[in-house]
Parts: C-alpha cells; sequence; structure tokens
C-alpha cells in the first residue's frame, strides 16, 4: 500500500509552491541510483572544471605572447582581459599531518661543557724534564743523608738494606703528597721551600714514631741525621735549579705562552709586568680585547691582538697557549669567566685572573668564603708591633758585630781617601727618613768636596732616572772613590746610622729634600719606615732603574715588608755588591 503526503515548507516560503514528494514503502533502489547519478554528476563536473583550467592556462599563454610580441606591459593585457596572473594565485597549503609521538622518550643531549671529552694539552717537555730533575735531586739528596748517618761513628744499630731504600723512595713520595712537585710553585715564591720544610718536619715526627715502635731496626740514625741533611741538601738542590729555571727564562726558554684578555689598557699594563718578571716563566703572545680593531695601546707595547672577547678559545688554539690571564679591569665579568673556566676544563690550559691589587704580596691576601661568593681580605701592613721591635733588634745587634768586624778595613780605608784628595775622611749628607724626620747619613767621602756645588752645571750629562742624579763617568769623584763606590764600600759607615737607630739594615733608600718635594701620594708611604742601607730596589738593578720602577719596588718593601723579606735582600745584596751590578 502507497501511501503520500506533503514535506513541510521551509522557512519563509510559501506553501503553495513546495513540491509534494511522495514516499514509497520500499526506497532502497531509488537511493542507490540518486547516488549513481551524484557521483556521475561530480565526474563530470571535475572533467570540465580540468577542461576549463586547461582553456584559461591557454588563454593566458596567448596573452601573454601577445603582450610580448607588441612591447605591452603583460600585467595590464591580462587585466584587460580580465585575467589573474598567475604570480597572484594563492599557493595551495601543504598537507599537515599531526606529529608522530614516539614510542621511547628521546635522548637528552650531551651537556655544553663536558670535560671529560675535551681535548687535553700535553705537558711541555721542559716541564716534564725540569719535574724529572727535582725528583732525582731530592732522592740523591736523600740517599746522601741516609750515606752520611750510617758512615758517622754513632751509637745504636744499623739500619738494613731494605729499610735504607723505603726510607729514600719515601722521602719522593712525601714531597709529592705536600706538593712540593705542583708546577705553580715552581720557580718562583717561598711556598716551595716551605713545601720542603715541612716534609722535613713531617719526616722527623714519623722517624720518632717508627723509633718507638720498632726499636730494634736502627732508625736512631736517620731520625738524628739523615733527615735534617736530607731536608738541608733537598733545598740547595731546590735553588739550584730554580737558578737554573730562571737563567733559562730570561733566555725565553721554559716559559708558558699566554694570551691575556680584557681592556686595552689594563691588558697593556699587565703584559708590561709580566716582561718585566722574567722569573714567572709566562710569556705573552697575544691579546683578546672588547675592540680588536682599535687597540693602539697593545700596539706601542708590541702585544698583537688576536681577537674580541668571543674569540678567546679559538685565539687559545691558533697560538697554542698554554694559559690565559683575565685581567681585573676588563669588560668580562663574573659570568664570563665562569663560562670561560668551564669551556677550557679538561684542556689542562690554565685560567689566571689579575685581581689588580698592585704592590701586594700573597702572604697579605686570604680568601674569605661567603655562602654566594669568595672574597678577597686584603690584610694591613704591619707598621708596628712584635715583629717591628725584633727588627730593630736586629738591625743593632747586626750593626754593631759588623763595625767590630769590619773596624780595620774602614781604617784603611779611611787613611786612604784621606791620602787620595784634600778633605775629609768621611761625608755627611742631610736625609730624609721616617717619618719625614731629618738626619745626617755617613758615608766614606767618595768625590771632592765641592762636588754639591758642581752639581748644577753637570745636570745635562744626568743619566739618572729624571729625579735622582747619576752619571757613568762623573768628574766629581776621586780615583780611591770610583773602587769604593763600585764594591758599595762607601756606605759602610752607615751602619752607624743604624747603631743609632736613624737607618735599617734593609729599607727604602734615603732622598734627600729636592728628590722628597718630587714625590706623590704613594711614594710617601715609603717614609712610613726607617730608610734602610740596603733595599728590594738596590738588589733589583739599582741605579739602571726608572724613576718609577724605584717608586714601585720601594712601595712594594714597605706594603708586604717581613723578616724573611729582609734576610733574602741581604742575600741578594751580597751577590750584588759582588758582581758591581748597576753602581756607578
Amino acid at each position: 500500500m502507497t501511501t503520500s503526503h506533503a514535506s513541510l515548507p521551509p522557512s519563509g516560503g510559501d506553501p503553495e509552491d513546495t513540491p509534494v514528494l511522495e514516499e514509497t514503502a520500499a526506497p532502497a533502489p531509488r537511493v542507490e541510483a540518486a547516488g549513481k547519478a551524484a557521483a556521475i554528476t561530480a565526474d563530470a563536473l571535475h572533467a570540465a572544471a580540468q577542461r576549463a583550467k586547461q582553456d584559461e592556462l591557454a588563454t593566458v599563454a596567448e596573452l601573454a605572447a601577445q603582450a610580448a610580441a607588441s612591447g605591452l606591459d603583460e600585467d595590464v593585457v591580462l587585466g584587460a582581459a580580465g585575467v589573474r596572473p598567475m604570480r597572484q594565485l594563492r599557493p595551495v597549503p601543504p598537507l599537515s599531518r599531526p606529529p608522530i609521538s614516539p614510542r621511547t622518550p628521546p635522548i637528552p643531549p650531551r651537556p655544553v661543557y663536558d670535560p671529560f671529552s675535551a681535548r687535553r694539552r700535553r705537558a711541555p717537555e721542559w716541564l716534564v724534564s725540569y719535574t724529572a730533575t727535582l725528583v732525582v735531586g731530592d732522592l740523591v739528596a736523600a740517599g746522601l743523608g741516609v750515606a752520611l748517618a750510617l758512615l758517622l761513628p754513632l751509637s745504636g744499630g744499623m739500619p738494613g738494606t731494605q729499610v735504607v731504600e723505603v726510607v729514600v723512595g719515601c722521602w719522593a713520595l712525601l714531597l709529592a703528597a705536600l706538593g712540593g712537585y705542583a708546577e705553580r710553585r715552581m720557580g718562583t715564591g717561598s711556598d716551595e721551600y716551605r713545601r720542603v720544610v715541612v716534609a722535613g718536619l713531617t719526616a722527623i715526627a714519623l722517624l720518632s714514631f717508627a723509633v718507638h715502635l720498632l726499636p730494634a731496626a736502627g732508625l736512631e740514625r736517620l731520625l738524628l741525621v739523615a733527615a735534617p741533611v736530607t731536608t738541608v741538601v733537598t733545598l740547595l738542590s731546590r735553588n739550584l735549579n730554580r737558578r737554573r729555571m730562571h737563567s733559562a727564562r730570561r733566555r725565553g726558554l721554559m716559559t708558558k705562552r699566554v694570551v691575556v684578555v680584557g681592556r686595552d689598557v689594563a691588558v697593556a699594563d699587565l703584559a708590561r709586568r709580566l716582561r718585566r718578571d722574567a722569573a714567572a716563566g709566562l710569556r705573552v703572545v697575544g691579546a683578546c680585547v672588547p675592540r680588536p680593531g682599535d687597540s693602539l695601546v697593545l700596539a706601542d707595547e708590541g702585544v698583537p691582538v688576536l681577537g674580541g672577547l668571543d674569540d678567546v678559545l679559538w685565539c687559545l688554539d691558533e697560538v697554542g697557549a698554554d694559559a690565559v690571564v683575565v685581567s681585573s679591569a676588563s669588560e668580562t665579568a663574573g659570568q664570563y669567566l665562569r663560562d670561560l673556566a668551564w669551556r677550557l676544563e679538561g684542556t689542562n690550559i690554565e685560567v689566571l685572573v689579575g685581581p689588580g691589587l698592585i704592590e701586594v704580596s700573597s702572604n697579605r691576601l686570604q680568601v674569605r668564603p661567603t655562602t654566594s661568593l669568595p672574597l678577597i681580605q686584603v690584610q694591613e701592613p704591619e707598621f708596628r708591633g712584635s715583629r717591628r721591635l725584633v727588627k730593630s733588634l736586629v738591625d743593632r745587634t747586626v750593626a754593631g758585630v759588623l763595625l767590630l768586624l769590619a773596624a780595620p778595613g774602614m781604617i784603611g780605608i779611611a787613611i786612604a781617601v784621606r791620602m787620595s784628595s784634600t778633605g775629609p775622611a768621611f761625608f755627611r749628607h742631610r736625609r730624609i727618613g721616617k717619618r719625614g724626620r731629618e738626619f745626617d747619613v755617613l758615608k766614606f767621602r767618595s768625590m771632592v768636596t765641592d762636588a754639591d756645588d758642581r752639581i748644577a752645571e753637570l745636570m745635562a750629562f744626568n743619566e739618572g732616572n729624571g729625579v735622582q742624579f747619576k752619571m757613568r763617568r762623573d768628574p766629581r769623584i776621586t780615583g780611591i772613590g770610583a773602587f769604593i763606590r763600585r764594591y758599595s764600600l762607601d756606605e759602610l759607615p752607615q751602619l752607624i746610622n743604624v747603631l743609632k737607630g736613624d737607618m735599617s739594615l734593609v729599607g727604602p733608600r734615603p732622598h734627600v729634600t729636592r728628590e722628597v718635594e718630587q714625590y706623590g701620594p704613594d711614594m710617601h708611604r715609603r717614609l712610613l719606615v726607617k730608610p734602610g742601607i740596603t733595599g728590594l730596589w738596590q738588589v733589583s738593578g739599582r741605579s739602571d732603574l726608572s724613576w718609577e720602577e724605584t717608586v714601585e719596588l720601594d712601595v712594594r718593601y714597605v706594603e708586604n715588608w717581613s723578616l724573611g723579606l729582609d734576610i733574602a735582600i741581604l742575600w741578594r745584596t751580597a751577590r750584588a755588591v759582588l758582581g758591581s751590578d748597576g753602581a756607578y
């Protein structure tokens, strides 16, 4: 049975205009036929679209050819024909697919700074050879100490051969454990010698314990003789090797290649100081500055500019540097320094930082840790206290003993001075002492009596440092005066000034009023201590130094004075006097 009904009109439509659709009870065959008809219609439309597209492309090609033949603009011709140019057609976006999530999590990337895979630099051959020489010297020193202990006729038993071999070998191992072979301690400073002394004391303590633990082993000889002798011989061996190293470094050997990083002025000052201190063994081969193309200061110093601050790693590889020094007055903040240190981990390239603390020794610097960053504490110099009292007592005692020993020679010099020229044997000259107090310094007269009156006419021939008057061939010097000045014998009467308390054995050189009037703020600090017969500048070049170098050395002594420094200066003074270095 067939049923028919009217469909609802669309919104806004007229019911009378709505066609009437009849629905049968079995609509499946009709639906299938309708689907096939729709498919056929879609295929026909697609084919028609393809033909239209081809016709359009042909039309565009023909119009473009006509525009080219007539010399007209192609866009104008196509626009007049109602055809849009091809370059204005929007490209079809590519088919996008959602990303496929991996079944396993990805491998995390390697760290940016990997010290384990870094290319490590080999130690320089001279360093390996020098370290081996130190080890052999220490073993020889231990062998000599043990041999002397066995040869001396002392009471007690004799240690066995195996015990002797173990003791000799343990001496080198003990020094290595205490850092006696660390490269940073070689060549400069007293830390190397201090490590040897600590090793000697440790050896004595260990042998003392072993004597009580093994009374039948015959270790008393090693305790009483071998340990002290080995320590002393090791110190002498280290000193000889250090002298050999310094001599080689003055010839440009046994040095490390260094690249300096920072601002131009700071880099130039640091390079100048490292060049002056040849014993440090740090040879500047280049610099990295913020503006590599504008470094006139470094050009005047002869320091080649290798690149900018971001080129440090490349520059280190390019010149084969062994260390990098970052100056304090640089544009490199803490983050830059930390990043540079990270990137150089595992490469065996040293990272050094110039703190910018001029004339401050390492003994006055202490690292004070905090929770955020380490701080450097600068201790005050000592101008009073027990150590100053000890210095004063030592000065007067040594001066009294030396006056007694040198009295016959001083009498002979006085007679020779009186016989060589007219005038007194001693020369008194007004000088400025501690805290600006004036005193008369005593010397053997080495010039004619009117030497001060003739200084004005000789000022044009001054070979000094601009403040102090010096002449290599001074016509005012007498015959005997040239001899006593060459070996500093003219200064022996200053022991009387030391005995009186006006001077010290070691200190800044006393200057005359004319020279003190030209002092700067830094030079006035030398008036905080007593002047000395000898000083740091005398053993560092004497008359051959410039005024700036003299000021720097005097201030360095005042700031970093110690009894050990005085002993070292007295030892170097004896060597300088015997070699007559810089004396005229």
